[in-house]
């Protein structure tokens, strides 16, 4: 993914709290997880067969990003110019 593209969509990307009581896993970087989402969709693969390999995270992974980007309004945020 270019870095000005990458520049302009990064800044519409909601930062979850963490919970330092619970901490867990560190999120996956959003730019990896972007680019698994941009991976999947124009194929029309199953996310559960998004190749580990790629350093995408799961498909798993790719999906409940992409869910919580849409609640957020990333996606219509985007569409309207930012």
């Amino acid at each position: 993914m270019p870095d000005d593209l990458w520049a302009r969509i990064e800044p519409l990307l909601p930062v979850p709290p963490r919970n330092p009581r619970h901490p867990g896993r560190k999120r996956l970087d959003n730019r990896k997880v972007l680019q698994g989402i941009l991976f999947v969709l124009p194929t029309g693969i199953q996310w559960e067969y998004l190749p580990q390999e790629l350093g995408f995270g799961s498909g798993m992974t790719c999906w409940r990003r992409l869910a919580e980007w849409i609640t957020a309004g990333v996606w219509q945020r985007l569409h309207d110019g930012g």
